[in-house]
């Protein structure tokens, strides 16, 4: 009986992605877990942070405890949880007294701005300064090799702060506070952009580095291909791979950093909302954050792995000569 000796493409691809969606989806699960543990370890932190500062008396304590089942069991509060999580239910804000994923809804959309404005930046910049200063001399790519260093080491923080101080305060020509408008956006993108550009751009320059000396780019070179046809069809598409990977990385990592960029610059957004909501042991609104960033964060990786198995045909070739040799062995 023939043996297929090539399967499909979508097909490989599909299997790739669904791995992967499954890797992704317990990934999520142990986040969701282990923040649950985390946030109610502390005793009595769940009934303090529905009171608050208020004094009550201990059967309107003991009520509020019933209403929010706060006396079950720790599995049992978990198990419920979870229900109610795959039902679209992320629960109450205990400060906010209203359902979490209006709390979320509110503010996501300013963070959502951020980070992707900031992700496409650090890609832009990092293929644009990786792509210019490849095999350049020492004269040209030690400055800028030295800049990425100090670059990644600044602190997002330090460097939004001289960023306000430079371009708002002292030349006024962006907004320093708030998140209406394109120009409000401008320094908090810059500043979180900084560093996962310069770390792009100094992962892209090595890969394009050692692709030059690869046969198939000499080969074009001998057809009489030019330079820059030669780096744009043939080095950059193997050169970006492991960068589309740190990529994927670095778009999760942004999310975290949109919390001290959001504060930095008094703009809108999850990052203000989660430090208010960990700040006052707001429980299910923590675990909604954590929920929505763990899931963004998947969606992401899972999209970026899907990519490379298109860019990178070497994956789908190894991939079909798996499962060919499956069926042959089988």
């Amino acid at each position: 009986m023939a043996v297929p000796t090539e399967i499909p493409r979508t097909r490989t691809l599909g299997r790739a992605v669904a791995r992967r969606l499954a890797v992704s989806l317990l990934v999520l699960w142990g986040a969701i877990t282990a923040t649950f543990i985390v946030i109610h370890s502390g005793k009595g932190s769940a009934i303090n942070s529905i009171i608050g500062t208020a004094q009550v008396s201990p059967e309107v304590r003991a009520q509020i405890i019933s209403d929010y089942r706060l006396d079950d069991p720790i599995l049992t509060q978990y198990g419920n949880y979870l229900w109610r999580l795959l039902h679209g239910d992320l629960g109450r804000s205990y400060a906010l007294r209203m359902p979490v994923t209006e709390a979320i809804g509110g503010q996501i959309w300013p963070t959502l701005q951020l980070v992707i404005v900031a992700a496409i930046l650090s890609l832009v910049v990092a293929l644009v300064v990786g792509l210019a200063t490849a095999n350049r001399p020492g004269w040209i790519r030690g400055p800028i090799t030295s800049f990425e260093v100090l670059t990644v080491a600044v602190p997002t923080f330090w460097l939004g702060i001289l960023l306000l101080t430079i371009f708002s305060f002292e030349l006024g020509w962006f907004p320093s506070v708030g998140s209406q408008g394109v120009s409000s956006l401008v320094l908090p993108a810059i500043a979180l952009a900084a560093a996962p550009a310069a770390l792009l751009s100094q992962v892209l320059r090595h890969g394009v580095e050692k692709t030059l000396d690869e046969p198939f780019v000499v080969t074009a070179r001998s057809r009489g291909v030019g330079e820059t046809a030669v780096l744009l069809r043939h080095v950059l598409r193997h050169a970006a791979m492991p960068v589309i990977t740190l990529w994927g990385w670095i778009i999760g990592a942004l999310i975290s950093g949109a919390v001290v960029v959001e504060q930095v610059f008094s703009r809108e957004g999850l990052g203000r909302l989660t430090i208010a909501a960990v700040t006052s042991k707001d429980l299910p609104l923590v675990l909604g954050v954590v929920i929505i960033a763990a899931t963004f964060y998947t969606i992401v990786n899972t999209l970026i792995d899907a990519a490379y198995g298109w860019l990178d045909p070497r994956l789908r070739t190894q991939s079909s000569s798996a499962t060919t040799a499956e069926k042959v062995t089988g």
